[in-house]
């Protein structure tokens, strides 16, 4: 056993306290009031027979927070959303893309939350994270739903009314909210990856979602210097805040550090994990200053940074993408079969 003096000891408390205070730690070291979760192990579209599978894996974080990912083998993008639950309300953040069917499952899932806290209803808020399709393509079927036990206000992927419901007053600097009841969520205006990108927070899970600015993989740039402005504001808005887990749109990138997936790819062995830390949202900021001005593709360890001028593809290359994603699609089938 060791023995540590009193000026060690005293020490030892105040590294403690100014750690607390400068790196967004808890007092208490079993993390006080927040409301932890977990994410599996591995996710089911890691496995090489997709058809086996269901058309949405849904995940529990914790009893009031879901996560749902969308099957390889309706779209190889196999995008997240996700699903939190207030004392009045419940948010769901994406609807899935091509070919995804959310409602059904979604449906369930509700049903289920509702059963299981002796509810018969809860309004539901469909919102986004940004406006590209493989994020909106179920919104016309959840449109549609007219079920008297979650009765929809729906959020259009424009600016304008993303502004108007999350009281954004000032595009994109002011912070805006939405109050489930008992469970505020910060909005964070983050353009750079789109016109209409946002980020949220969630202080009881202290859980950043960001969408498709920051998750392993490819993080496509469209207006860089948005993008760089977009990443300070989520950085400062993070300074003295619990941040358990960044939680992004897909899952890009391998477990083995620097290597990705190719475009397209459907069978993913051997996935990265989909949570980040705001570690990973400071290097991404170091990232794009390193750049100075120069917008250029750049590799780290758990994403990779990709302007999209950059990438404008000839017709052959769209082509030979398309036939490459063809033959993904028509191998899983085989595999599953």
């Amino acid at each position: 056993m060791f023995r540590i003096s009193l000026v060690t000891a005293s020490l030892g408390v105040a590294l403690c306290f100014y750690a607390c205070t400068s790196e967004a730690q808890l007092p208490q070291p079993n993390g006080g009031s927040i409301e932890r979760g977990s994410l599996p192990a591995q996710w089911l579209s890691e496995q090489p027979k997709c058809m086996e599978i269901p058309e949405w894996q849904v995940h529990e974080y914790n009893p009031n927070f879901f996560i749902l990912r969308q099957s390889p083998c309706t779209d190889f993008e196999k995008p997240f959303v996700f699903l939190l639950f207030g004392k009045d309300k419940a948010l769901l953040m994406d609807t899935g893309s091509r070919d995804g069917n959310l409602a059904p499952t979604l449906n369930r899932t509700v049903k289920s939350w509702l059963a299981r806290n002796g509810r018969t209803s809860i309004a539901l808020i469909v919102a986004h994270t940004h406006e590209h399709e493989d994020h909106i393509w179920g919104d016309k079927a959840l449109l549609a739903m007219n079920d008297p036990a979650m009765p929809i206000t729906f959020v259009p992927s424009e600016l304008e009314a993303t502004q108007k419901f999350f009281g954004i007053k000032n595009w994109p600097t002011d912070i805006g909210r939405v109050d489930l009841g008992e469970r505020v969520l910060d909005v964070i205006a983050i353009p750079g990856h789109s016109k209409v990108s946002i980020a949220m927070y969630d202080s009881r899970t202290a859980v950043l979602l960001t969408g498709d600015t920051l998750y392993p993989g490819r993080l496509y740039v469209f207006d860089f210097p948005s993008f760089e402005a977009s990443v300070e504001r989520l950085i400062k808005f993070t300074e003295g805040k619990p941040v358990a887990q960044v939680l992004g749109n897909h899952i890009e990138q391998t477990s083995t550090p620097f290597l990705d997936y190719p475009v397209g790819t459907m069978y993913q062995p051997n996935e990265h994990e989909l949570a980040l830390t705001r570690g990973t949202l400071l290097e991404l900021g170091d990232a794009v200053r390193s750049m100075h001005g120069t917008v250029k593709r750049l590799c780290m360890r758990d994403f990779s940074v990709w302007p999209v001028p950059l990438d404008i593809v000839s017709p052959e290359e769209d082509a030979k993408f398309k036939q490459y994603v063809k033959e993904q699609r028509a191998k899983m089938w085989d595999q599953s079969h």
